[in-house]
């Protein structure tokens, strides 16, 4: 009996390499690896290609586009650099290499432990907790900024501050944004604005930079300084992606100069526009106001009676007083005469008692002009008291007091400036003779 022979399966060269790069990127995970670069291209489409190398292999690398634009600086041949990548397979050719996800220049691995070292040292001290930052003044009339007089940050500053908010001043607090020394004249440029106080805040700024151009804003004398400023202070230090230190402490970060005036200041426009519809809604109130006093007015005008016919009133009352007045002396007069005859007619029929009759009688016609006297002179001081009153009321009164009386051409009273029309003549009764003039203009 023949027993068939086991033929294994065959696979093509493809594969194989997918079953290799798999098996790489399985087995080993992304890690920095250092080197040296050589054999660098860019490519037309943005990607980064170059050798990695030390002093015994090499290995290819691909850096794609969307990764190599966070690069803030150009790699160069024979640069000792950082990788940090995953091993794979290039199928089409079956190569090894390296796919770069970040690029550093050799060194900066220290530098960035050095950095999260101090920024939980910071942290723990409490220097980045929100409670203890400060508020941003509304419209700061004094801006200072902390950076380099030839730094372009400078002029992006004042750019944007004539622009945005140019009624602030600006103090220059210049130094060294960069180098050895920098952090130390920075440090010391924070200081004296605060000792200072001439501002009512402080912008630290500076452009954009590699990590060792903004090394300076990672010391800890530095963020100190900011924390212990009495001054406001907004850190606008390199690019968006570009954090330090000093941005942590800070009241408030921006990604940029320019948005450091932009957090501190209010827009000029956006106010001026706040200030317009405030003017408008304030004019609108006014008006509401005024209409609403004019219809009280309109209203008070109405039951307001007008002095002429409130003089005819008192005047009608006057006349009335004067007949209750006369016919109440003639019918005092008869009635005294009546009881006189009566009190003669008694004394003929008493003559026993005529002397007592007679004093009786002396004594009744004293004490009936006594009342007489008294009950005409209180009639007497009415009619004085509602004759000045009636002077008073009198309209040729009024106009010896200063006051004149304005008539248009029909003749008709003028009590409101809304009656008369502009151009139109009129007539001015005043104490004493008669104006005649034309109407200008009219006012409420």
């Amino acid at each position: 009996m023949l027993i068939p022979e086991f033929t294994p399966a065959v696979i093509t060269v493809s594969e194989l390499n997918r079953m290799a790069r798999l098996a790489i990127e399985r087995t080993l995970p992304s890690a920095w690896i250092g080197g040296e670069i050589s054999n660098l291209t860019q490519a037309p489409s943005g990607h980064w290609y170059f050798t990695l190398k030390d002093a015994n292999a090499t290995v290819r690398c691909a850096m794609f586009r969307n990764r190599n634009q966070f690069v803030d600086w150009r790699p160069e041949n024979g640069m000792q650099v950082e990788v940090r990548a995953q091993a794979t397979l290039y199928e089409p050719r079956g190569e090894f290499q390296l796919t770069v996800a970040a690029l550093r220049r050799a060194g900066l691995g220290a530098l960035f432990e050095d950095f999260q070292r101090l920024k939980e040292k910071l942290e723990k001290e409490g220097l980045f907790d929100p409670a203890r930052k400060r508020a941003m003044p509304d419209q700061p009339a004094c801006i200072g900024v902390v950076t380099s007089p030839r730094a372009a940050a400078l002029r992006d500053v004042l750019t944007t501050l004539k622009r945005r908010w140019p009624l602030a001043r600006v103090v220059l607090y210049p130094t060294p944004v960069q180098g050895a020394d920098a952090a130390g004249r920075i440090t010391a440029a924070i200081r004296s604005a605060g000792e200072r106080r001439e501002c009512d805040v402080l912008l630290v700024v500076r452009g954009g930079g590699g990590i060792e151009d903004l090394w300076a804003f990672n010391d800890e004398g530095l963020a100190r300084a900011i924390a212990a400023c009495p001054l406001p202070v907004v850190s606008g230090i390199g690019h968006e992606t570009d954090f330090t230190i000093a941005d942590f402490v800070a009241d408030l970060r921006a990604p940029t100069p320019t948005g450091a005036v932009q957090l501190a200041t209010p827009d000029r426009d956006a106010l001026l526009l706040q200030v317009s519809r405030s003017s408008r809604d304030l004019t609108m109130d006014l008006r509401r106001r005024l209409d609403l006093l004019g219809q009280r007015l309109d209203s008070l005008s109405r039951r307001l009676q007008h002095p002429g016919a409130r003089l005819a009133g008192q005047a009608r009352q006057i006349g009335h007083l004067s007949q209750r007045l006369a016919l109440a002396k003639q019918t005092k007069l008869v009635y005294c005469h009546l009881h006189s005859e009566r009190l003669n007619e008694r004394l003929a029929a008493r003559r026993p008692s005529f002397g007592r009759g007679l004093e009786r009688l002396g004594e009744l016609r004293r004490r009936l002009d006594y009342l007489y006297r008294v009950g005409l002179r209180r009639r007497a001081d009415r009619l004085d008291s509602l004759a000045a009153q009636l002077a008073h009321l009198n309209p040729q009164a009024v106009l010896a007091r200063g006051y004149s009386i304005v008539r248009n051409q029909a003749g008709d009273l003028l009590m409101d400036s809304r009656q008369a029309i502009v151009d139109e003549a009129i007539a001015v009764t005043l104490a004493q003779g008669r104006l005649r003039a034309r109407v200008i203009m009219r006012e409420p």
